[in-house]
């Protein structure tokens, strides 16, 4: 009799074990933060009462904020994520060039000397710096667990997960050492898989999230750059020079000058026929 009731206590274990197996919880989590890159060993941010220098039109480097984990985001999809950035911001006047700053060149807890380091390399006056942090949260769903304990072992089981991703570009003008401006973007995915193909699945879903923010942060940081501009016009938050190939302003000038002496023209013509 004992020993029947000891091979039932081991079982109701056993299924105990196994269904807080199920149920056990894990997150993946990776992340890069502008702080911790810019400002290492818990060094205080210097905030100089500068007003930045920038001169027309601007050569800019893009990179992201390297971090301690990217295998989840390998190069060649990251260097993808900021051609989609550069690729909306190339037809400005006042910027002559995008350059994107591999993350080779960018060594974790760098501060400013290695922004300034890769700003040299690459030739550029201003770089956005893009952190990142993503978490996925998953679990074992409950018709895993049923499946598990009426039918067994022989059920694919399933799985679910959510993905967070928050991006955040950060502008800097790296001779000042000022922030200019900075927009973020975020992501939330939700999905279900069998375990079989949840790696891939969640693989996946972590992609699709950097994808999502970057796509939402663009038109912000778009925004913010023109809030930029205003602020630059009224509130004299950066000094403007011209270098001398920058024709932007000039030569926009003159043409509206133009149109509207040939308008002038046609209407005085105009007149004097009615007279």
């Amino acid at each position: 009799m004992r020993n029947k009731a000891l091979i039932a206590i081991l079982l109701a274990s056993s299924l105990l074990a196994g269904c807080a197996m199920w149920w056990e919880r894990g997150n993946h989590a990776q992340r890069g933060m502008v702080v911790d890159y810019l400002y290492p060993k818990n060094q205080q941010p210097e905030l100089k009462p500068t007003v930045p220098e920038l001169s027309l039109p601007l050569r800019v480097g893009i990179a992201f904020v390297p971090g301690d984990r990217y295998a989840d985001l390998p190069e060649v999809e990251r260097d993808r994520l900021l051609r989609r950035v550069k690729d909306a911001f190339t037809n400005r006047p006042y910027i002559s060039a995008i350059e994107v700053i591999p993350t080779a060149y960018l060594r974790p807890k760098g501060g400013f000397e290695n922004l300034e380091q890769a700003a040299r390399m690459f030739n550029v006056d201003v770089v956005t710096l893009i952190s990142y942090d993503q978490v996925q949260f998953s679990d074992s769903n409950r018709l895993s667990l049923l499946y598990w304990t009426i039918v067994g072992a022989y059920v694919i089981n399933g799985s679910q997960y959510d993905v967070s991703t928050l991006v955040d570009a950060t502008v800097f003008d790296v001779k000042s050492r000022n922030m200019l401006f900075r927009a973020p973007g975020t992501s939330q995915i939700k999905g279900s898989s069998a375990l079989v193909k949840l790696s891939e699945a969640s693989r996946e879903a972590r992609t699709e999230g950097y994808q999502q923010a970057i796509d939402e942060m663009i038109p912000r940081l778009d925004a913010q750059l023109e809030a930029f501009r205003t602020r630059v016009k009224e509130q004299k938050v950066a000094k403007i020079v011209h270098k001398p190939e920058y024709r932007g302003g000039g030569s926009m000038d003159l043409a509206a000058l133009g149109l509207f002496g040939l308008a002038a023209t046609f209407a005085l013509a105009r007149r004097l026929r009615a007279g």
